[in-house]
């Protein structure tokens, strides 16, 4: 079995999420001839945006699972903790690939709840180690 199944079943499927995002910005600057910037073009503005944005947060969410999994190991938390950050983060290049402000805004509440949730759960359970040790 994997050592850390979670983290690595996320960090694969994002792998493949920023493949597409930047294959889609790629695609489109060659359509347009525009080696660099926006060229003043809302649909490759649009996919920069979501490649951008997914670089700018899918590295976090990767850390805060490795995070979990260090401490829960096999919990059945992790694996719904992935899923809802998975789901954010394809809702929100959808959605922002799509202009659906319907669909970023849930998306970006999912997504920053999940990570303060879970960031709070952290500093409990860190600090929680170090009272413990210490006594």
């Amino acid at each position: 079995m994997l050592p850390l199944p979670v983290t690595i079943c996320i960090t694969a499927i994002f792998v493949l999420m920023l493949t597409i995002l930047s294959l889609t910005v790629s695609v489109r600057r060659a359509q347009l001839n525009v080696p660099s910037g926006d060229g003043d073009d809302i649909t490759l503005r649009r996919r920069i945006r979501a490649h951008g944005n997914f670089v700018e947060n899918a590295p976090l969410c990767v850390l805060l699972i490795l995070a979990i999994e260090a401490i829960l190991a096999t919990s059945d938390i992790i694996w719904i903790v992935a899923a809802i950050l998975i789901t954010s983060r394809i809702l929100h290049a959808i959605g922002t690939l799509k202009r659906a402000k319907r669909v970023v805004a849930p998306a970006m509440v999912m997504q920053h709840l999940t990570l303060g949730i879970c960031g709070v759960w952290l500093l409990i359970q860190t600090f929680g180690n170090l009272v413990a040790s210490s006594s």
